[in-house]
């Protein structure tokens, strides 16, 4: 009588968990850098609604807000120097276009790009 073998083999489990498991290590150190960017993205919010209806809003007060909001949330990237802001018609606009770097293993690392946009009315 024959007896088939039935189930996964160890090479088959190898192949099949190694992706999953770089899968689950890459999104482990993706973390960090989409929570910091979703801190970034809540104080540029923020200060677009603080100073909505301000007559007095400029750039120096909107930087000083933002800088505030950068320290209460321990933000260090991207650095208010690097945010842009600057006045359209009749608007002034906020844009955090950054990059982030997250190394992965070896000579792999994963390149994120954000870009925000906020305008205060």
């Amino acid at each position: 009588m024959r007896h088939s073998q039935r189930g996964v083999t160890l090479i088959g489990w190898v192949v099949l968990l190694v992706p999953v498991a770089i899968v689950v290590y890459a999104g482990i150190r993706l973390t960090p850098i989409y929570l910091n960017y979703m801190r970034v993205s809540k104080s540029l919010s923020q200060i677009a609604s603080e100073a909505k209806g301000g007559d007095t809003t400029n750039a120096t007060t909107l930087r000083n807000a933002l800088e505030k909001h950068f320290d209460i949330e321990s933000i260090t990237v991207p650095a208010t120097k690097e945010i842009d802001i600057h006045r359209e018609n009749e608007h002034w606009v906020a844009i955090a276009d950054y990059e982030e770097v997250a190394p992965l293993f070896s000579n792999v690392s994963l390149l994120v790009q954000f870009h925000k946009v906020v305008v205060v009315q």
